[in-house]
């Protein structure tokens, strides 16, 4: 049995798709993106039409559908393509760069991932890993879960001997 350092597998969404919402494709919805900042605005006693805040909406929400793009991507796909490897030293990546949206607060948080594997016969680009990061990182994310996805990723995808994930984010 593979063990790895923290975490068990989270329910995401593994279509190779986009969800299809009355049969076509899930599309940011900029429009309503740009009312709820408008009405924020409002809400705090600011005026969205003034020059420093025209565009504001707009550009939250070219910023909401870059944040949240891995919401609608099965991020198995970047470890479908694999090698066949003897190899039974560690595989380890550092400094992998990220940025996420806290679900709690909706405010950004940035950091690094570190990911290590034990090849159980195969092994993956190591680019491979960083597209991962990237795709879990860009949805609604806690850290905690951020860890435990990539390393159960890992381990159900890589079928590896053992997974270390250690993700440092503020």
């Amino acid at each position: 049995m593979p063990q790895r350092i923290q975490g068990s597998f989270q329910t995401m969404n593994t279509s190779d798709k986009s969800p299809e919402k009355n049969g076509k494709e899930f599309q940011v919805d900029h429009a309503r993106i740009q009312a709820a900042v408008r009405e924020i605005l409002l809400a705090v006693g600011e005026d969205p039409d003034r020059d420093g805040l025209k565009e504001t909406p707009a550009r939250v929400g070219r910023m909401y559908a870059e944040m949240f793009s891995g919401l609608h991507k099965d991020p198995t796909h970047f470890l479908e393509k694999t090698f066949v490897q003897k190899y039974d030293e560690m595989v380890l990546v550092k400094n992998i760069k990220f940025q996420s949206m806290c679900e709690h607060h909706m405010l950004p948080f940035s950091g690094k991932a570190h990911i290590a594997y034990l090849p159980n016969g195969k092994i993956v680009g190591l680019s491979k890993l960083a597209r991962v990061v990237e795709c879990l990182s860009r949805r609604p994310q806690v850290q905690e879960r951020l860890t435990e996805d990539l390393a159960d990723l890992l381990v159900k995808s890589l079928k590896a001997r053992g997974v270390g994930v250690v993700i440092e984010a503020s």
